[in-house]
């Protein structure tokens, strides 16, 4: 089964009725995020990668319109007007690692009215998705401070292949490393792994495994000492640690508990054993909230794992987010449904330093000291020009993000700014409301 299959039921049928009426003029769709949710200053625009990737290899070919017809209870014959449609348009977005505001477009889709319909719940879905946990994790490195941070999300993760993305994109907005191994082969990443309290309970006592772990593992080890007694298992560690001459890199990992609290207690037993340069790290059910709190309490932690709670961005796990269409054949159009007006025609986000962006019309002229944010990626269904590495979206990430207003960055409520509207944009979406009153007799009730 391919991914086009990998859609609302309604995309086929409209889809459908578009061929059958003729209707193949290009249509552009804007993907924006209406609202951010109240524990967030800003957004981190991600997805798009894979995005592009997906529109690239888009053909739906007999394999899938058998299985249209199959769930629509039609004959095959009735959905061949389908077979063949590749995705041959346009995209416009903002880069990858990129920062937003609610109601700036992430990306713009132009091709033709079918092809750009029948992409929209796959397009939504991905870049949704990881705009969310890419936001998320970007907070968790915030609340560090500049202490390392590692990707532990892959087993709670929603599914596997959300495991996959919440590796990358942790490294993406400056992640030290993943435990998940595919990932960190896949995007180069440091891997990063300890023990499991299970290894520990197999052996008969915590020295016993301890040191069946250094033999296994001569190099740098880290031991997991919170199985039964935090302090007891620390000193173990210290024991065997200074066997082995405590190359650098060594660690011990607190898993539980009063983490604050018990990363005091092991600090003060590895620097009375000499071990001063064996350093902590802290995991168990961490975000940014956990982080910043243990951060501004002084704990001697050096790395924080994070796990579920970023890899599921549980605090804001969905985005208000939609894909409207704003025009179609020439023509600007939107939706003025109460509480869900949509801007008319396609757009552009002007960013300058030091003051709000401004959402204009995508052939407005650049304002004085801006930046048009939306770039062409996409032309004929082909990328344009490489792919991004990891690293330079990871710094195109972090010189955005030396901009964004302090209040934004804040763990606890935060401050988003809001965008402006230009001139020509305000006026257009007021000639079209009006034409819509005048041929519709619609309000915005």
């Amino acid at each position: 089964m391919s991914n086009v299959t990998t859609t609302d039921l309604y995309e086929v049928t409209m889809a459908l009725s578009y061929l059958h009426e003729g209707m193949r003029s290009p249509a552009t769709f804007s993907l924006f995020v209406r609202d951010l949710p109240p524990e967030r200053g800003f957004l981190v625009a991600a997805g798009l990668e894979p995005a592009l990737d997906y529109l690239s290899g888009f053909t739906v070919g007999p394999a899938d319109v058998k299985d249209f017809a199959e769930v629509l209870h039609r004959r095959e014959q009735d959905l061949r007007p389908l077979v063949g449609l590749r995705f041959d348009g346009e995209v416009r977005a903002v880069p990858e690692g990129t920062i937003v505001l609610a109601d700036e477009p992430l990306l713009e889709v132009t091709a033709p009215l079918p092809q750009a319909q029948l992409v929209e719940t796959y397009l939504l879905s991905l870049v949704c998705h990881q705009t969310a946990v890419a936001s998320k994790a970007a907070r968790c490195v915030l609340a560090t401070g500049g202490r390392p941070v590692i990707d532990f999300s892959l087993r709670r993760s929603h599914g596997p292949q959300a495991g996959m993305a919440s590796a990358r994109l942790g490294a993406l907005v400056g992640f030290a490393g993943t435990s998940n191994v595919a990932a960190a082969v896949r995007y180069g990443i440091p891997a990063s792994g300890t023990m499991a309290h299970s290894y520990v309970e197999a052996f008969p006592n915590e020295l016993d495994a301890f040191r069946a772990f250094a033999r296994a593992h001569p190099g740098p080890v880290t031991l997991l000492v919170d199985t039964y007694d935090t302090e007891r298992g620390t000193r173990t560690a210290a024991r065997v640690l200074n066997d082995l001459g405590a190359p650098d890199g060594c660690a011990i990992r607190l898993d539980s508990g009063d983490l604050g609290m018990l990363a005091r207690r092991a600090r003060a037993v590895l620097d009375e054993a000499g071990l001063p340069q064996v350093r902590i790290i802290a995991s168990g059910g961490l975000d940014e909230y956990a982080v910043d709190a243990l951060v501004r309490s002084g704990a001697p932690i050096d790395v924080y794992a994070v796990g579920t709670k970023v890899g599921v961005a549980a605090d804001a796990p969905y985005l208000d987010a939609a894909y409207k269409l704003v025009a179609y054949d020439g023509r600007p159009v939107m939706k003025l449904s109460s509480h869900k007006v949509t801007a008319p025609a396609p757009k552009q986000v002007f960013r300058a330093p030091d003051l709000p962006d401004v959402i204009g019309l995508r052939d407005e002229p650049v304002p004085a000291g801006a930046e048009p944010l939306l770039r062409t990626v996409m032309r004929n269904g082909r990328r344009i020009g490489p792919r991004p590495s990891l690293a330079s979206t990871r710094t195109h990430f972090e010189t955005g993000l030396k901009q964004v207003p302090e209040a934004a960055l804040r763990i606890d409520e935060p401050q988003a700014p809001v965008a402006s509207v230009s001139p020509r944009l305000a006026a257009l979406t007021d000639e079209v409301r009006q034409r819509l009153a005048a041929t519709t007799g619609s309000g915005t009730s």
